[in-house]
């Protein structure tokens, strides 16, 4: 049995997008229906016990295969990276953004095995300004179950989801802290920053 945290970090891999936020400019509901909004993360719930159930050692790839079907990188990656997205090239933007993307993919898609036999359950969806929210419990195998909120917006075109909360945890907010404490160490050089997220 894995304590609070570590529970945590299994269920943020569930995302497929983890942990973020779009730019209002992105969150136009257009036509999506809070139907849309439910079906999208019951999609996202069945590719991920498909991984779950498959190689451990393949679960980072097949995790990144989860981040490009499910999310808006570029998006994700200027929300993450914070103020300093502005300052960067655009070689760095890129940079950044596939680092990122590969980072989380190890990060996350590592874990994904314990979350064989678990569940998420969709309890309800709602609009919410200019985007839905979409609640559900997840359930990990001999563990308790746990809220997970889920904000799901179509502004890139279909729906995506853009940010999750876990028992109250902001994960957009958690991995831009990891961003910032990296850019910190190095003197806020986001070359540096590039460089640490590939070989992690």
């Amino acid at each position: 049995m894995f304590d609070r945290p570590n529970r945590r970090a299994v269920l943020t891999a569930l995302i497929a997008a983890s942990s973020f936020a779009l730019s209002t400019a992105h969150m136009a509901q257009g036509a999506m229906t809070e139907g849309d909004a439910a079906a999208l993360i019951q999609t996202v719930s069945a590719d991920l016990n498909a991984i779950a159930s498959g190689s451990a050692a393949a679960s980072p790839a097949q995790f990144e295969r989860i981040l490009d079907r499910y999310a808006d990188m570029p998006i994700i990656a200027q929300t993450v990276l914070g103020v300093d997205w502005r300052s960067a090239s655009d070689a760095q933007r890129r940079g950044f953004t596939q680092a990122l993307r590969g980072y989380l993919a190890r990060k996350y898609g590592a874990r994904f095995h314990e979350f064989e036999g678990g569940s998420i359950e969709v309890t309800g969806a709602r609009p919410i300004r200019s985007f839905f929210e979409v609640r559900s419990r997840a359930r990990l195998a001999g563990q308790s179950p746990v809220e997970v909120i889920w904000l799901v917006s179509d502004g890139s075109g279909q729906p995506r989801i853009f940010n999750i909360l876990i028992e109250g945890i902001d994960l957009r907010s958690t991995e831009g802290q990891e961003m910032r404490s990296i850019l910190d160490a190095n003197g806020g050089s986001i070359d540096a920053l590039i460089a640490a997220l590939n070989a992690s």
